[in-house]
């Protein structure tokens, strides 16, 4: 059942030499004797507490709401598990013995808060965590050591703020924070979200007040289980690319390893005919793609394959040459194309030559493109040219439509 939080039993649970500590740390209600108040009967201090201006009450009931979350079970473990990561095995031994003996758990909370401030916020994160329930779970990943230098971390901020700004409009900040709990690494990332407006009572009026929020995006990696658990309430679509953006900055990853469980697929198909027309974006850049390499893959004889690669630089359908050759001699009709790979010119400076990106699409799912700002237009590229990944029963609607 949920606990419902009120400053008024907030108090009552409270033993008052800690709440007198709070407050003095804030130097307030010092006339107030805490000590001759009785336990669980904080009539007086509600009194007092009444008496602060709204802008007083609203930052310190922040702080409660937090201390109120973490006095319970799932809180402590949270802090002990922050304190352990921060703490020498000595210290922390000890520390945790001296917790463990308070009376209960709003106690080991506020203490915490109190005297242990270096790791309260990393606590309250974990807690977060904890009591999350919508969780998306890659395996199949390397077991990679989690990057947590300043650099990738700042890698993994920039391409969640590059994908949100590009894809839905929002995400012009963010800020990601590294936590390690056991055997686990938590990145929390906080891209800014949409402007709101939200009805509020500011300084006794009750008007429209404008901010901007952040959402939220949880990943949680196991190196022993080369695993990954993405936490985000969004678009469906997005979950893939921030899986592989995690990949690429934490884990130096090339590219996104196959999801076993993916059934989508690339129809690589139509790449077999020269005549087939890329659809770059209007202000996209991209001036031309080529074909410059074509794997083909034998239906009759699993293994067997043919390469062909050519050079594209004087003659952009130089591979589909080669094919017209190849098909000569070989049923063209018991291979299918399984890997592709691109070559795209590409102005990113108007000042300067065009920066040509090499890419490649292998069957069933996988693309090396990452999601960076100009991967991204090559990205938006194959779906307009209907290159994206699909499930069969979409391929079927889409022939039948």
């Amino acid at each position: 059942m949920a606990r419902h939080y009120t400053n008024k039993d907030f108090f009552r649970q409270m033993p008052n030499a800690l709440l007198a500590r709070y407050f003095q740390g804030r130097e307030l209600f010092g006339d107030l004797d805490f000590s001759a108040m009785k336990e669980g009967k904080p009539d007086e201090l509600f009194a007092a507490w009444l008496t602060l201006t709204e802008a007083q009450r609203n930052a310190m009931d922040a702080e409660f709401r937090d201390i109120f979350d973490m006095s319970c079970e799932k809180g402590f473990r949270a802090i002990i598990d922050e304190a352990e990561y921060q703490m020498d095995e000595d210290e922390y031994t000890a520390w945790v013995e001296k917790l463990s003996a308070l009376p209960g758990h709003y106690e080991r909370a506020m203490a915490t808060f109190l005297d242990h401030k270096n790791f309260w916020k990393g606590a309250t994160r974990l807690y977060h965590a904890d009591s999350l329930s919508y969780w998306r779970k890659r395996k199949n990943l390397s077991h990679q050591p989690a990057a947590v230098d300043d650099a990738s971390i700042q890698q993994l901020a920039g391409l969640i703020r590059t994908y949100f700004h590009h894809t839905e409009g929002r995400g012009n900040n963010c800020v990601v924070e590294p936590y390690r709990r056991g055997e686990l690494d938590y990145f929390f990332a906080f891209p800014e979200d949409y402007s709101q407006q939200a009805s509020e009572w500011v300084n006794g009026e009750f008007k429209p007040r404008p901010h901007n929020p952040a959402f939220e995006v949880i990943f949680v990696y196991s190196k022993k289980d080369g695993s990954l658990d993405l936490h985000f309430r969004g678009s469906y679509k997005a979950i893939e690319p921030l899986q592989s953006m995690f990949a690429t900055a934490i884990l130096k990853l090339d590219e996104l390893p196959p999801d076993p469980k993916d059934a989508r697929i690339y129809d690589l198909a139509p790449l077999l005919q020269k005549s087939f027309e890329f659809v770059p974006a209007v202000g996209s850049g991209i001036e031309n793609v080529v074909v410059k390499r074509l794997r083909l893959s034998s239906r009759v004889k699993r293994g067997d394959r043919i390469t062909l690669e050519a050079d594209t630089t004087a003659n952009p359908g130089a591979v589909y040459a080669l094919l017209e050759q190849i098909g000569k001699t070989l049923p063209m009709n018991l291979y299918n194309i399984t890997q592709v790979e691109l070559v795209a010119s590409v102005v990113v400076d108007p000042d300067k030559p065009a920066k040509l990106v090499k890419f490649h699409i292998t069957h069933p799912n996988t693309c090396s493109l990452k999601y960076d700002e100009l991967d991204l237009k090559l990205r938006d590229m194959l779906v307009a040219s209907k290159l994206e990944p699909r499930l069969p029963s979409e391929e079927v609607e889409a022939v039948e439509a």
